[in-house]
């Protein structure tokens, strides 16, 4: 969009010259044509420091000038390096074709020569006025359109955790466990995960998807899955079965949470010593999801109450995780564990049944 006549009228024209008459001779012409916003400065130092502060929409700039040339006050404006920097018409005595060169080469967009025509002044000034207001919209309409992009990402990443979360909040209300065991199994999991060394990203994933280790479970008929007494071996295997009904539902999944809420499905009851179901794998055979989920989730049933148990106390339920240390547990998740204990502990607190 170019900007109109009224934009360029207030935009910001920064005038550096060292003689205080060029300066009057440049604010009346700039004034008595509708320039209205005009910064003038004699001492280039006092210059750079306004435009250091306050990027302006246009500089005209003195080449010859003691102490600062209009060289180096370029030279400092490109090290400065605002995100979209002014356009800057030379003015000067000298027209050869080296100081020509030379300006354009260190950033100046324009030159104009002394004593100059007003109305090639003027023409100069709006012509790169419009020019760099109109780069100003595009670069407001990106940054605002990127940042509207950014949200809508956020929005939308929420709403998908949220889902998921309700997913695996829905597989547990057809067992007897509650909603807060799916939170806190997957805090534990993140907490344990980041003891392991796994980066926040990774590990952020792991407490996303640990909330679905049981998602098979809506599977399994409620003659089974809710016996109040022992299975037989029939029906035990019938029960084992979640393991990889949970990974097929989630298994083709385009999101990367489930994907791994599917893999941690299908390996959170395998077990180190290969004694674990559904396929019986052993040590490192085992996913690293599916072993860190393995020791959230057991303790976290040990310490819990339930209308068929009472809670094991915290010091007992330890002792278990650590006696089952090579067994049933990957040993450095074990001591992963005993690492993040207390927070553990105040997790287990936050996230009351």
């Amino acid at each position: 969009m170019i900007a109109d006549l009224q934009d360029v009228s207030s935009a910001n024209i920064l005038v550096i010259d060292d003689e205080e008459i060029n300066l009057e001779i440049i604010e009346e012409l700039l004034t008595d044509n509708g320039f209205s916003n005009i910064s003038l400065f004699s001492d280039p130092e006092a210059a750079l420091e306004s435009y250091r502060q306050s990027p302006p929409d246009l500089v005209l700039l003195d080449i010859n000038m003691p102490v600062l040339s209009g060289f180096d006050v370029l030279q400092q404006f490109k090290e400065i390096n605002h995100p979209l920097p002014p356009p800057v018409i030379v003015v000067t005595a000298s027209a050869d074709r080296k100081t020509r060169l030379q300006t354009l080469k260190v950033g100046a967009r324009d030159f104009l020569s002394k004593p100059f025509d007003d109305e090639e002044v003027l023409m100069r000034v709006r012509n790169l006025l419009e020019m760099h207001l109109a780069h100003k919209e595009n670069l407001h309409y990106s940054n605002t359109l990127e940042e509207a992009v950014l949200q809508r990402t956020r929005d939308l990443s929420e709403t998908q955790n949220e889902m998921i979360e309700r997913l695996g909040l829905a597989a547990e209300y057809r067992d007897n466990e509650t909603a807060a065991h799916t939170i806190r199994v997957g805090h534990y999991s993140k907490h344990i995960a980041q003891a392991l060394g796994m980066s926040d990203k990774e590990s952020e994933q792991l407490r996303l998807a640990a909330p679905m280790h049981d998602m098979g479970k809506i599977g399994i008929p409620d003659s089974i899955l809710l016996k109040p007494g022992k299975l037989d071996d029939a029906e035990w295997a019938v029960m084992q079965s979640h393991s990889e009904i949970g990974y097929d539902i989630l298994k083709n999944s385009k999101s990367l949470v489930l994907k791994n809420a599917g893999i941690i499905a299908l390996a959170h009851h395998e077990k180190w010593n290969g004694n674990g179901y559904p396929s019986g794998l052993k040590g490192d055979e085992i996913h690293l999801f599916g072993r860190i989920v393995a020791v959230a989730d057991v303790f976290d049933a040990l310490s819990m109450s339930r209308p068929y148990k009472a809670a094991w106390p915290i010091e007992k339920a330890v002792q278990l995780i650590n006696d089952e240390s090579g067994k049933h547990f990957d040993p450095s998740v074990v001591t992963a564990f005993n690492q993040v204990l207390d927070e553990l502990l105040r997790i287990k607190e936050r996230f009351k049944d």
